[in-house]
Order: structure tokens, then sequence, then C-alpha cells
């Protein structure tokens, strides 16, 4: 027997269908509350609705866990790699040696543009910020490939989706080459995902550019710890609007814009100029302090998450990343050390304990994206790069839901009731 909620509003009383999911709480169901009530539900942010039924990622804030498929995130960063999760998220199920290297071998020779995209590149100003182009270079794919924008062709989305994961590193690295005057670099079909992306942005025709395996670990790592989180604010935007039956390069563009919002896509960014801003290890105390005081503004960026009330699972394999990238490339400056040490005296301190302020992916993300050479206005875009895939992911699972509507929330309407109009000459 299905359980119930029942809702009574003045003398109507309704029950409500509750809903069980494989793991986390109950959802009350009120599809029918308006027909049967004539309410709706207000819930600004949408915190406590649930706009879909997913299968692809599991998240329980309260005890820190993310899982993808069912898979922890801690054992696919350690184990996996970000193509292996690719294929994870896409098709429900951890690939077979053939079926991995088949994907790679898919994604692989998806990578370049269309050579006419590099003259849509010149088009931008300079100084353009990565994540402007990478909004405008993606939306314009769908006019490249007409031949993968039909919806409910099941092929033409897989190849769609094949497209836009191999094509986004690609387009983030020209976007950066764009940016510091250097020419695009082509991709290259004998290095990995990320051996490639890191060629692309770093490398120069003058010379070879040979990749650091331990900086593309560390970058393959991230890609995964950011390859997808369930439905917050960007991948909520791609699926609202495939809902419309947008196609799939116009509905990641929009992924992107939301992205690009500093509640977003910049807590990394934040929490690398909140590093900067303490500048030196003997000024951290001073800091902490300023974090405890209530009425101070100072707050420490890369701290706490708004989901997980616990420790930040993707920080954990994080943690240990920094130092591999630290010795690898023989880091010696005193942002590195400020946030190693803020992040031992923090996560000793019984105030930041109590209050579950652990340090979260963005702090140490950061770090390792400037350490290995970033700089900060392609933080939001390299996240863009990794998110790509959940998006996808979701948005195949949107057009396949039977269930699918286009969205459409509603409102509490507070202006003025029906008046009369007053023409001008009488105001």
């Amino acid at each position: 027997m299905t359980d119930t909620a029942k809702i009574t509003l003045g003398d109507v009383s309704v029950d409500s269908p509750v809903l069980k999911g494989s793991v986390g709480p109950d959802v009350i169901d009120i599809r029918k509350l308006y027909a049967q009530t004539g309410a709706f539900t207000y819930d600004p942010g949408f915190t406590s609705t649930a706009s879909c039924e997913s299968e692809i990622t599991y998240i329980d804030g309260d005890e820190g866990v993310l899982l993808h498929r069912g898979y922890a995130i801690g054992d696919l960063a350690e184990q996996s790699s970000f193509m292996e999760v690719c294929y994870l998220l896409l098709n429900g199920e951890l690939p077979s040696g053939d079926e991995l290297a088949d994907f790679d071998n898919t994604i692989t020779r998806h990578t370049m543009l269309h050579e006419q995209l590099a003259t849509f590149y010149r088009g931008f100003r300079r100084d353009a910020h990565p994540m402007a182009i990478m909004c405008g270079v993606v939306g314009a794919l769908s006019a490249f490939y007409h031949d993968s924008t039909e919806i409910h062709d099941p092929r033409q989305r897989m190849i769609a989706s094949h497209r836009l994961i191999a094509k986004m590193p690609t387009i983030a690295a020209m976007a950066y080459k764009y940016s510091v005057g250097q020419p695009f670099v082509y991709p290259r079909n004998d290095l990995s995902y990320t051996g490639n992306f890191l060629r692309m942005t770093f490398g120069v025709p003058a010379e070879e550019y040979v990749v650091n395996p331990v900086v593309e670990r560390a970058l393959d790592r991230i890609f995964i710890l950011h390859a997808d989180h369930e439905q917050n604010a960007s991948t909520s935007t791609v699926r609202l609007a495939g809902s419309s039956g947008a196609n799939p390069f116009a509905c990641i563009a929009a992924g992107i814009a939301c992205l690009w919002g500093p509640a977003h896509g910049g807590a990394n960014e934040a929490a690398l100029n909140m590093l900067r801003e303490i500048g030196r290890p003997e000024r951290i105390p001073e800091y902490i302090a300023r974090a405890k005081d209530k009425d101070d503004p100072f707050r420490l960026m890369g701290f706490g998450h708004r989901v997980y009330k616990n420790y930040d699972p993707r920080a954990t394999v994080m943690q240990k990343t920094v130092r591999e990238v630290f010795d690898a490339l023989k880091v010696n400056d005193p942002v590195f050390e400020v946030a190693l040490q803020l992040e031992e005296m923090a996560l000793n301190d019984p105030y930041f304990v109590e209050k579950k302020l652990f340090p979260n992916v963005d702090f140490y993300s950061g770090v390792i994206l400037s350490a290995i050479g970033f700089p900060t206005t392609m933080f939001t875009a390299l996240f863009a790069l990794a998110r790509t895939v959940g998006w996808v992911a979701q948005w195949n699972e949107m057009i396949s839901d039977p269930a699918q509507k286009i969205g459409r929330p509603r409102q509490l309407y507070t202006g003025p009731t029906q008046r009369a109009y007053v023409p001008v000459d009488k105001r």
C-alpha cells in the first residue's frame, strides 16, 4: 500500500501519494494539488522540491556522501579516470576494457572544431572573459552540426553528447589561447583527454609540450570531482532549457551561462583571492579571528557548503592531490603555504569543527589550478568543461523520461490587482 500525506486547506482535505526513492528522503507528490485545492506551494530556490526523477547522482549532505550511479566519488577519483566516469554517467554502468577503449576512441576523434569557428573566436575582444567566449561558441555549435540536433533520435542525441564532451576542452583551450594572443594548438589523438587539454592550453608551436603525469592526474581528478552534482542551478537550467525541446548545444550553452554566476561556479576563484588577501601564514590567526566575529563581514571562502553539512567528500581527494602537485612542481609561493596552514588550523579549531565549516572542493581546486598555471579567469571555464558530461547525462535522461513536461514554475503574485487604464493626458 502506498503511503499518503494528508494536506488540509480550509475545509478541503486531500491525500497526496508519498514516493520513495532507492535511497534518500521520501517525496510528497503534489502534481494534482492545484486541481484538488486551487493552491500552489511556495518554495523559493526549490530547496524543498524535487523537480525530476533521476538515476544519475545521489547526495547526502548530512553524511557527506556523493554517489555517481551508486559509486562513491572517492573511489572513482582515486581509482578511475575521467573518461571512465563520463561513460558511467552517460550509460549507467562502468565500461569493460573494450567499451572504454571504444568510447575513448570516439571522444578523441571528435575533439577538433570546425575550422570556421577559429574565425568566430576572432570576433571577440581580446580581453573577453573565457566564459563569455564559451557561451557563444557552444551555442554556435548548433549552426555547424545540424546532423545531431534532432532530440527525439537517440542516435543523434548520443552523437551530440559525444561531440560536446570531446570539443569542450578544445573550446576552453582556444578561449585561453585567444586571451593571451597565442596561436591555437590543435588536438592530438595520441594523448589522453586531460593530457590533450593541457597541451592545447600551455603548448606552443615553437617547441614540443611534455605532459607532466602528476599534473595530468591531478587535473583528471578535478574533472571527475566536478562531473555532476545532482540538480544544482546550472543542471536545472540545462533541464529547463531542454524541456522546451531546445537543441543540446543551446541547452549546454544555457548551463554555461548559469555556471558563470559567482554564487555557483566562482567559488574556487573567491577562495584563491581570499588566500592572496591573507598573503602570509603569520596573518592566518588574524583572519580566523575575523571569521569568528559576527560583526565582521569577512568570511572564509572555500569552507562549508550549502549541501554538505559534513566534510565535502570531494575535498578528501583534493587534500592529497594538493601536496602531490606542490611536490611535483616544486611550488614555492606563500599563498600555497597559507592554504596548507589555514586548512590545518581550521580543521583543529573547535569553532569551525562545531559549525562544520570544513574545507570544500573549491578551497583546494583553486589552489591546484593556480599552481598548474591557470589564471583565475579560466577556473569557471574548467568547471564547465568537467560539468559538461553531467549536463549531457541529465539532459539525455530528461528527454527519455515519459513524464517529462515543459518547465513552468508558478508564482506568488503580490502586484496590483486589475485596474482601469488612465490616458496619458489624465495622469
